[in-house]
């Protein structure tokens, strides 16, 4: 019984946020292209343009298994803003959890939920996600701002 509690508080709030309409909306990736390549220009990236509007370099294809939503991915990551500033990193591997459980890929923002499944186990990966597959209009306080595009370099450890 205390696992459905804490399932309809989660849904009620998901609910509750959705509801809510206070202005906030997402920018679209193409106002943000002429950041993304320029922060790709000044930082000697070779990046690829996704449908999306994200854009990344595979430094390392790898070859292992290849993430999808369901996967618990290990990493090692930075996430910077795109004047430098690291906001983010884990130099040893970890996976995400929430409530001390394991976190699937599908979990994450769509900026990784996109990228990651580019490479595979092993591999290396440089996303520069446009705030609308990031953090969007409401960002996450008091970290990222609203409508902030982010530079992620990432090493997929492992998939399970």
């Amino acid at each position: 019984m205390k696992k459905s509690g804490i399932f309809s508080f989660i849904i009620a709030v998901l609910f509750i946020g959705c509801k809510a309409d206070n202005g906030c909306k997402n920018v679209s990736p193409s106002s943000e292209e002429s950041q993304i390549t320029s922060f790709a220009a000044a930082n000697s990236i070779t990046a690829v343009k996704h449908s999306t509007g994200m854009y990344y370099e595979i430094v390392t294809q790898g070859s292992g298994a290849t993430p999808n939503n369901s996967s618990i991915v290990t990493v090692t990551y930075t996430g910077k803003r795109l004047d430098g500033s690291v906001f983010d990193q884990s130099t040893t591997p970890t996976n995400f959890t929430f409530n001390g459980q394991p976190t699937p890929l599908g979990s994450l923002i769509d900026g990784w939920k996109v990228g990651l499944p580019l490479i595979q186990k092993g591999g290396h990966i440089k996303l520069i996600v446009p705030s609308s597959l990031a953090y969007g209009c409401t960002g996450a306080p008091p970290t990222i701002s609203a409508n902030t595009v982010l530079f992620f370099d990432i090493q997929l450890i492992d998939v399970q």
